[in-house]
């Protein structure tokens, strides 16, 4: 697993070279480690989420403002960029009592990272001074409110095993959007609309 991890990571830095600039183009491998990521999340884990049940909650996803259909290009890069903030900004600390694999996790944090990075770059090749009008529209304000409304949960339910399980599973799903969106940008020139 950690193999497959470093191979991943060496073809995301090679693929930014002068070759394979990312210029929001986003690169097959930017999608693979998305993937990959996903894989991680769902394995560190370490109670059942059948255990769990009683602390389920809806956070109301706002998947039809985030899903890639309704949004432009510029703006699904942003989209894109705040969910995977936020989802790294999320993740449990080492000082935090959850009981989540931690090697896993520090995998999960570098890819993040490396993906944070590629769209930073992106991010201000595509958007220059738009990009901060950008963040605080619609779909990527939604995604501020969601994700402050895990926190929020996180902090009432005294950031407890069960709660941090129930976010986790949460962040699958969140997960599994990026992925999404990604394939969309990487198919797509211009508009991310479906036709």
């Amino acid at each position: 697993m950690a193999l497959l991890l470093s191979l991943l990571m060496a073809l995301v830095v090679f693929s930014s070279g002068p070759g394979g600039a990312l210029g929001c183009d986003l690169p097959q491998d930017h999608v693979l480690l998305s993937r990959e990521n996903l894989v991680l999340l769902s394995q560190m884990s370490t109670i059942s989420p059948l255990f769990c049940l009683k602390d389920r909650k809806d956070f109301r996803f706002p998947r039809g403002k985030v899903d890639g259909s309704q949004v432009q290009k510029a703006q699904a890069i942003s989209v894109l960029h705040e969910m995977l903030q936020q989802i790294f900004n999320l993740l449990p600390t080492e000082n935090s009592s959850v009981s989540w694999n931690m090697t896993l996790m520090d995998q999960l944090r570098t890819g993040l990272h490396w993906q944070l990075e590629d769209l930073d770059t992106c991010w201000a090749r595509e958007m220059g001074e738009e990009g901060s009008a950008l963040a605080m529209q619609g779909p990527t304000l939604a995604l501020k409110r969601y994700f402050q409304g895990i926190r929020l949960y996180l902090k009432e339910k005294k950031y407890s095993d069960c709660p941090w399980e129930v976010v986790r599973v949460e962040n699958m799903r969140s997960f599994s959007s990026t992925i999404t969106l990604q394939e969309r940008l990487r198919n797509n020139d211009g508009d991310v609309r479906s036709p």
